[in-house]
């Protein structure tokens, strides 16, 4: 049913109805709102058999959800920015031992200078840890998505990853129909582990492995990752069916038909390109929006046939790699079809409006032969103010 409920409360209930068993948690905005309700739920009995557990930083969050998983529990934590990164050191060790945690990224800026407004620099920096990550378009599809998060990290036995927009999505109020608890419980099976630490058949797991094993270690997570491509598009399709809305799957296309210019784009800026495409066809301008759902594992050939007979793609990077380039384009650039034209700018930065009109102005600029400056194209950045610092630290002291 739906109801007017903000986005991160949307998010806990619905992770609360998939009935985890162990959450770790430690507040950083803004994904504070989400492990604020799940104590409440625990608090009041909503929440029954799960162990909430108050630890002291982000890296003791997901190792208290490796150890948890690993003695067979359902495990959720959630976090944002620099508490992403703490968890660095452990990130990677939860996908290598195929723990199948979930965790909420409440996508936001990541310093210096400190800012807590929202791109995706947290989440893609960390896109090679060996995580499956989904990025949410509306608050509807991140609460959905925990949804499948849960029946993806337990088919695949990997950790999920579900990222929505700090502050756009995490402290927006809207109409949402957070799944139902019967609903959630015939979709999502109780949890049965792959493997666990069993005292009554004692293993041991994560132990040092040398060069006479590593490669091969590390050839399975990426067949395992590309397997788990398959298995994304299914849950998506399953959960259409059980519930009756599109949300998850491999990538969102919109109007991307017979198209001329398509943006490609992710999380909540979806739904501006899509307003943005909608005014342009009015004036007769054919242009499309596609949305990459799961970054990780990347769907290389899915992209490759979305943008197949597309002539121009304008990737929107909210997200750098500095001295390199922007990290969506990357990705696209690499399964683009050699018959589209791939050009990138870099927008919304640290909270910066990523607006209707600047997008449909992009479109319209690209269609009359513009091209970026450079390597990498900050798009909406004052390029006055970046000249004039560039002068004075050039300048002899």
């Amino acid at each position: 049913m739906l109801r007017q409920i903000e986005g991160s409360r949307a998010v806990a209930e619905t992770v609360a109805r998939c009935r985890p068993e162990v959450v770790a948690a430690y507040p950083i905005s803004p994904q504070t709102h989400i492990v604020e309700r799940l104590s409440e739920l625990v608090d009041s009995g909503g929440l029954g058999g799960c162990r909430y557990l108050l630890v002291e930083s982000e890296f003791g969050a997901l190792s208290a959800c490796i150890g948890g998983s690993a003695a067979g529990a359902r495990t959720y934590t959630a976090t944002a920015s620099q508490g992403l990164l703490f968890m660095a050191e452990a990130l990677p060790n939860a996908s290598g031992l195929q723990l199948p945690i979930v965790m909420t990224v409440a996508n936001r800026a990541i310093g210096a200078p400190i800012n807590i407004w929202n791109d995706h620099s947290d989440a893609l920096s960390q896109r090679d840890s060996g995580w499956l990550q989904l990025f949410a378009s509306s608050n509807q599809e991140a609460a959905d998505l925990h949804v499948q998060a849960f029946a993806l990290a337990e088919r695949v036995s990997l950790p999920v990853m579900v990222c929505m927009d700090g502050f756009v999505l995490t402290h927006a109020m809207e109409e949402i129909d957070v799944p139902e608890q019967e609903a959630v419980d015939a979709f999502l099976p109780p949890f049965r582990p792959r493997q666990w630490l069993d005292p009554d058949h004692p293993v041991t797991i994560g132990a040092m492995v040398g060069p006479e094993a590593f490669t091969e270690v590390k050839c399975l997570m990426v067949q395992r990752q590309r397997r788990a491509l398959d298995a994304v598009a299914a849950v998506g399709e399953e959960f259409r069916a059980a519930f009756g809305r599109d949300s998850g799957g491999l990538l969102r296309p919109y109007r991307t038909d017979d198209a001329e210019v398509v943006l490609v784009v992710m999380g909540s800026a979806w739904g501006t390109a899509a307003d943005a495409v909608d005014a342009l066809r009015v004036d007769g301008v054919r242009a499309g929006v596609l949305g990459v759902t799961c970054y990780r594992p990347w769907p290389a050939e899915a992209l490759h046939d979305a943008l197949s007979g597309v002539p121009r793609a304008v990737v929107v990077n909210r997200a750098v790699g500095v001295g390199s380039g922007g990290t969506l384009g990357q990705d696209v650039r690499v399964s683009a079809p050699d018959g589209t034209e791939v050009c990138e700018v870099v927008m919304g930065l640290g909270g910066r409006p990523v607006t209707r009109a600047a997008l449909a102005d992009l479109v319209c600029d690209v269609l009359d032969g513009w091209e970026p400056v450079g390597v990498l194209d900050f798009r909406d950045a004052d390029h006055t103010v970046v000249a004039r610092e560039l002068v004075r630290e050039e300048a002899p002291s």
